[in-house]
């Protein structure tokens, strides 16, 4: 590795951390940032020269505290609010000769504030996406911008926007507790799972899967669910994630084409990525007795990730935990799914009668689930033309190139010459 590269990484690394740090005596998210970002500047510069220090994080936060006494310093006449953050950082120096003693200390509280900051229900939910993805996982605005396929400067706007709504809101820097907790621990576990679902298959672009941005949503939940360990939730969002994760070398072809799960060479599926999944599950499970929206996710991922064989899958069990999944988390999407399995687990007719309930959902009409649901689900019924329109309503609403060429092949192939039994 080079050593830009290995400075990158211990940047990736240790900037949530050091951001969050600052924060907590500066009291300003954008100020906070941009003082992180001057240290790692400064280690671009010195590092491949002077070599990396034996405790980078400890050099970088020496560097950040630093360069904000010296910024406040020169502002402490102007603004009477800096005046009085250049004494806390003062007294802090001198409270903390050795940074290194205390690099640990109320890290987990600093990062818990950070994270609930950065995915405050008061920004809109792109804000929050990219606010998260710039602060919690180190990403630069140009890599988020490729991530999303969208340009740098619309990236950038979103990112000044939300630091201004929290600024102007004055949302304070903290962790809420009780019910407030609660709500806005589901807003945190959201934008985790925008994220990773961005990259599972990605809205737009030539892609089937964006592993990097999935591997920043499961580094992000992981790191969430090492700093709140009791929480069933944040749990079950880290086991549905790398269950999902665990078929990634198997969900394309050489050319980039996509595999259904349904075909999938399960033998090349991590199976050691799903061992650990299926023990996260486990303790999950003994922590609550009624599971939320992504522990149910959780198991119905564990149904797939257990069947050795397609056939194998227990697509009863599915169905029923999308069942109660729609009575915890109601939405057109989970009914979508719903139909699938119950497709499966009791004959294309009953699914059918499910996706039939969805046509005027007003939530779907820009959306192509629908109709490539039903399309399959008409396909197996044996009414090959009007799943032919369906596959083809459904190219036409996908963002997605992989699946627009997918879906229209489906369009195009011959009738099915005989029915599908069903499982």
């Amino acid at each position: 590795m080079t050593p830009v590269a290995t400075i990158e990484a211990v940047w990736r690394i240790e900037q949530p951390k050091l951001t969050a740090r600052l924060v907590r005596y500066l009291r300003d998210l954008g100020l906070a940032e941009e003082i992180a970002q001057d240290a790692f500047v400064m280690a671009l510069e010195r590092w491949p020269h002077e070599g990396i220090p034996r405790n980078p994080a400890a050099w970088l936060t020496q560097v950040a505290k630093n360069r904000a006494l010296n910024r406040l310093r020169r502002t402490t006449l102007i603004d009477g609010k800096h005046r009085e953050l250049a004494i806390d950082l003062a007294e802090l120096e001198r409270e903390t000769p050795d940074i290194e003693a205390v690099l640990d200390e109320d890290i987990n509280d600093d990062l818990l504030r950070l994270i609930f900051t950065a995915c405050h229900p008061v920004l809109p939910a792109e804000q929050r996406v990219a606010l998260a993805l710039r602060l919690l996982g180190g990403l630069a605005t140009p890599e988020i911008a490729r991530a999303f396929l969208l340009p740098e400067a619309t990236i950038a706007q979103r990112i000044v926007r939300a630091k201004r709504t929290l600024r102007d809101a004055a949302i304070p820097f903290e962790t809420p507790r009780g019910e407030e907790r609660r709500e806005r621990l589901a807003t945190v576990l959201e934008v985790i799972y925008l994220i990773f679902n961005e990259g599972y298959v990605p809205s737009a672009g030539s892609d089937w899967l964006r592993s990097d941005l999935c591997g920043e949503a499961l580094r992000l939940g992981r790191s969430l669910a090492a700093l709140m360990p009791e929480e069933p939730e944040v749990l079950g969002l880290v086991v549905l994630m790398e269950l999902q994760a665990s078929r990634f070398a198997t969900r394309t072809d050489k050319a980039g084409d996509p595999i259904l799960l349904l075909d999938q060479d399960r033998s090349r599926w991590d199976w050691s990525l799903i061992r650990r999944g299926l023990d996260g599950l486990n303790r999950a499970m003994v922590l609550t007795l009624t599971p939320g929206p992504y522990l149910l996710q959780a198991m119905i991922a564990a149904c797939h990730a257990r069947a050795m064989k397609a056939a194998g899958t227990d697509w009863i069990a599915i169905a029923a935990y999308y069942q109660a999944l729609a009575l915890v988390a109601p939405s057109p999407i989970i009914e979508v799914n719903r139909a699938v399995a119950v497709g499966f687990a009791f004959g294309p007719t009953q699914g059918l009668a499910i996706a039939d309930t969805l046509r005027d959902e007003p939530r779907l009409k820009g959306s192509h689930l629908l109709s490539t649901v039903r399309g399959d689900l008409l396909e197996k019924l044996g009414r090959s033309a009007e799943a032919q329109a369906e596959f083809r309503h459904a190219a036409e609403l996908t963002g997605n190139e992989r699946e627009r060429a997918l879906l229209l092949a489906r369009a195009n192939s011959p009738p099915l010459t005989s029915l599908p039994k069903a499982p």
